[in-house]
C-alpha cells in the first residue's frame, strides 16, 4: 500500500473577495496517487493567519470549512495541511477578503451638558478584531464637523472626551471604524448619531463705559461688567486692558472699575466671565483724547565748563496754563530742583546728569524727554612712564608706556608721540597705554603724550620721557696670561671680554667642578675686565670660564680654558742638587770602603802612594773654587750623570780588580742655599 501526495490546495467559493454577510466556503483538496485501491484516513487542518480555525477527518481527499455569514473578521490568509499514515503536506496560502465592516455602536455618558463641561463617548465594533482605528465626529449646525481619530491596536472599542464650548447649543456625535487590509484602508459605515443638549451656565457679559468710550485726558471714566448666572458658586469676572488685568471679582455678578483717563488708557478693554471650564468675553474700545502735549525742556548748551552758568527752560506748545517743575533724574529717585518754567544755576562737575521737566493740568502730569547735561573740569598735566618702572628697554623688546592724567572729567583723549610723530590716540577715563614694539638703536628715544577732554582749556602735554635702550651682552670670551701652563707660585691674569653690550656689565669667573665655583666677580663700565690672581697653587689647576650679563638679564658664557700649574724652576734646581749630593755621598762612601779594604791587604806600599796622591788633591782643592756653571737643575742632569758613570764602569770591564788602587780623600763643598 504505497501512496504519495501530489498537491494540496485551498479553494474558496464563491471567490476570494466577498461582501460582508455573504456565505463563504473554504475547501482543502489533496491530490493523492496510490499503488492500489485501498482506503486512507485523511486529517485536514485549516489555519487563518497561523491560527487553527477548522479540523476534519475524511476518507476522501477533500474537507470543507463553511462560513454561513462572512464578517470582516474572517479576512485573512488561509492555508491547510493534510496528514495520512505518517505523511503530511501543506498548501500554499490564499488571501480571503471580506469587504465591508459592521456598523459601530456609539454611546455618550450624558444627554445634556453645561458649557465648559465635557462629554465622554464610546465607539465599539464588537464583531471586528483589532488592530482597528476609531474616528469620532462632533457635528454642529451649519459647521464643518470636528473629527478626532484614535488607533486601537489591541481593542475593538475606543473612548474619547469632547469639551463643550461657548456657542455649542445642540450637538450631535457619531463615529466610524477603520482597518488596514494589505496596505489599503477600509472604513465602516457611520454609527448612530447621539444628541447632546447644551445649557449656558451664565449669559455673555455686558461691558459699558461711563460717561462714554470717547473721553479726554483728566476725565473720570468708569467700567461696569455684568452677567446673569444660574449658579453663583465659582463665578469670576475679570477686566483687562491690552491683556493686562485691571480688576477682578469672584462669586459676584457685577464688576466696577474707575480711573482718571490718560493717553495710556486708550485701547481695547475686555470683560471675561469664567466658571469651571466655561468662559465668555465682551470687548469695547476706548479712545482718550489729549488734553495737552508733553512739555519740552530746552538748554542752550549741553556741554559746559565747570563754574559756568546753565539755564533750563520748560514750555508746552500752544498751552500756557500749567504747573511746571524742573527735575534732575537720579537712580535712587527724582530730585525736584524748582517749581518753575526756568532754572538758572552755576554748575560744577557734580551737576552732570539728566534733567526733565513736568507739567500738570487737571491732575494730568506729563514729563518731557530728558536732556543730558555734561559739566567738565580741565585735565591735569599728564605723566608719562614706563610700565616696568625704569625708563629703559632692552633692544628688540617692546616698550609699554602709560599716560596718566589724574584730574579732569572723562572721557579723556590721550595722544602718544615718538619724537614729533603721532603713534596712537586713545579715549579713556583716566589713563591710556601705548606699546612700542621692536625697539632699535636708531629709533628716536624721546616720548611724550597729550591729554584733553571737552573742557575749553584744550590739551595738556607731559614732559619728554627719554628711554635708555639696553643692548644685551653678546659673545663672551676668556683668556689668560700666561696661557695653558703656569709655574707654581707665579701670578696669572684672566681677561673676560664681550663683543657688545650696554654698561655696566657684570663679569663672573667660575672654576668647573662637580658644582661650579664662583672664584671672582666684578661690575665694570667697560666691555672687558682683567682679574689678577697673585699666586697660583697646584689646587688652582683646572678648567675656567666666565659669564657676562647686564640689565637686559641675558647671560652669555665663554668657552672654557684649562690651566696647568707646574713646578717652579728653582724648586727643580733644589731637587737636582739634593739628588746629586745623595749620589756623591753614596759614591764616596763606597770608594772609601773599597780602598780601606785594599789598604789592609797591601800594607806600606799603599800608604806611600796614598800620601803622594793626598798631597796632590789637597793642592788642587786649594786652587779650585766652586763654579756656578757646574750646577744644573732638572732631571736631565741626573740622567746624564748616571749614564756617564755607568759607561765608565762598563769600559773598565774585568781589569778593574787587577788594577792598583790608589787611596784619596774627597771633600764635598756645600751648596749655596740661595741657588
Amino acid at each position: 500500500q504505497v501512496f504519495t501526495f501530489n498537491t494540496v490546495e485551498i479553494k474558496v467559493h464563491p471567490s476570494a473577495k466577498v461582501r460582508n454577510g455573504a456565505p463563504l466556503s473554504i475547501t482543502c483538496h489533496a491530490d493523492i496517487s496510490k499503488s492500489t485501491d485501498f482506503q486512507l484516513k485523511y486529517n485536514f487542518t485549516i489555519f487563518k493567519d497561523g491560527k487553527l480555525v477548522f479540523m476534519a477527518v475524511s476518507d476522501t481527499g477533500d474537507a470543507r470549512y463553511e462560513i454561513p455569514v462572512a464578517k470582516s473578521s474572517d479576512t485573512g490568509d488561509y492555508e491547510c495541511t493534510v496528514r495520512a499514515d505518517k505523511k503530511a503536506k501543506w498548501s500554499n496560502p490564499v488571501h480571503v477578503w471580506v469587504t465591508g465592516m459592521t456598523k459601530p455602536i456609539l454611546t455618550a455618558d450624558k444627554k445634556d451638558a453645561l458649557e465648559g463641561e465635557s462629554v465622554k463617548l464610546r465607539c465599539e465594533l464588537p464583531e471586528e478584531e483589532p488592530p482597528l482605528s476609531f474616528c469620532f465626529r462632533k457635528i454642529k449646525t451649519n459647521r464643518t464637523p470636528k473629527e478626532k481619530c484614535v488607533p486601537e491596536p489591541n481593542r475593538n472599542f475606543s473612548e474619547l472626551e469632547f469639551s463643550v464650548e461657548e456657542g455649542d447649543h445642540i450637538l450631535q456625535f457619531d463615529c466610524f471604524g477603520r482597518r488596514n487590509v494589505k496596505l489599503e484602508w477600509e472604513n465602516s459605515v457611520h454609527s448612530n448619531k447621539t444628541l447632546v443638549t447644551v445649557r449656558e451656565p451664565f449669559i455673555k457679559p455686558t461691558l459699558i463705559t461711563v460717561p462714554s468710550s470717547n473721553v479726554t485726558e483728566g476725565d473720570q471714566i468708569q467700567f461696569e461688567c455684568s452677567t446673569a448666572v444660574a449658579r453663583m458658586e465659582g463665578i469670576e469676572i475679570i477686566l483687562q486692558r491690552n491683556r493686562a488685568i485691571l480688576n477682578s471679582v469672584q462669586d459676584k455678578k457685577l464688576l466696577k472699575y474707575s480711573t482718571v483717563a490718560t493717553l495710556e488708557d486708550s485701547g481695547e478693554y475686555l470683560c471675561k466671565v469664567e466658571q469651571g471650564g466655561a468662559s465668555k468675553t465682551t470687548k469695547v474700545n476706548v479712545v482718550v483724547s489729549e488734553l495737552f502735549p508733553k512739555p519740552t525742556l530746552v538748554a542752550p548748551m549741553t556741554k559746559l565748563d565747570e563754574n559756568k552758568e546753565l539755564t533750563l527752560s520748560c514750555s508746552i506748545n500752544g498751552f500756557r496754563r500749567a504747573n511746571f517743575s524742573i527735575i534732575r533724574k537720579n537712580p535712587t529717585g527724582d530730585i525736584p530742583l524748582r517749581n518753575s518754567k526756568t532754572l538758572t544755576m552755576r554748575v560744577n562737575v557734580n551737576d552732570t546728569g539728566s534733567y526733565t521737566c513736568k507739567a500738570e493740568v487737571k491732575g494730568i502730569v506729563k514729563e518731557s524727554k530728558p536732556v543730558r547735561i555734561n559739566v567738565y573740569a580741565p585735565v591735569s598735566k599728564p605723566t608719562l612712564s614706563v610700565a616696568g618702572g625704569l625708563p629703559q628697554v632692552v633692544l628688540g623688546k617692546p616698550l609699554q608706556l602709560i599716560c596718566h592724567s589724574v584730574m579732569g572729567t572723562p572721557p579723556k583723549t590721550f595722544t602718544f608721540y615718538k619724537g614729533n610723530e603721532v603713534k596712537k590716540i586713545v579715549t579713556n577715563d583716566t589713563y591710556a597705554t601705548f606699546l612700542d614694539e621692536n625697539i632699535r638703536l636708531t629709533d628716536k628715544r624721546g616720548y611724550k603724550c597729550e591729554a584733553r577732554n571737552n573742557h575749553s582749556s584744550g590739551m595738556r602735554t607731559s614732559d619728554v620721557l627719554n628711554v635708555t635702550v639696553i643692548v644685551p651682552v653678546r659673545d663672551a670670551s676668556l683668556g689668560s696670561v700666561p696661557y695653558g701652563e703656569v709655574e707654581d707660585g707665579s701670578e696669572t691674569a684672566f681677561l673676560c671680554s664681550v663683543k657688545e653690550g650696554s654698561w655696566p656689565i657684570h663679569f663672573q669667573f667660575f672654576k668647573k667642578t662637580d658644582s661650579d665655583i664662583l672664584v671672582h666677580e666684578e661690575r665694570e663700565h667697560a666691555d672687558r675686565v682683567m682679574w689678577h690672581k697673585k699666586t697660583m697653587k697646584r689646587q688652582d689647576a683646572g678648567t675656567y670660564y666666565c659669564m657676562a650679563s647686564n640689565q637686559a638679564n641675558v647671560h652669555v658664557r665663554s668657552r672654557p680654558i684649562t690651566i696647568s700649574v707646574i713646578l717652579a724652576a728653582w724648586k727643580k734646581g733644589v731637587i737636582a742638587a739634593f739628588v746629586l749630593l745623595v749620589v756623591a755621598g753614596a759614591g764616596a762612601l763606597a770608594l772609601w770602603w773599597f780602598l780601606r779594604k785594599k789598604k789592609k791587604a797591601k800594607g806600606p806600599s799603599l800608604e806611600m802612594s796614598g800620601s803622594a796622591l793626598s798631597a796632590n788633591l789637597t793642592n788642587e782643592k786649594l786652587t779650585r773654587q766652586p763654579n756656578d756653571g757646574d750646577y744644573y737643575s732638572g732631571s736631565g742632569y741626573i740622567e746624564d750623570s748616571e749614564n756617564h758613570m755607568k759607561s765608565t764602569d762598563e769600559s773598565k770591564g774585568p781589569d778593574l780588580e787587577s788594577a792598583e788602587v790608589e787611596y784619596t780623600e774627597v771633600e764635598v763643598s756645600a751648596l749655596d742655599p740661595h741657588r
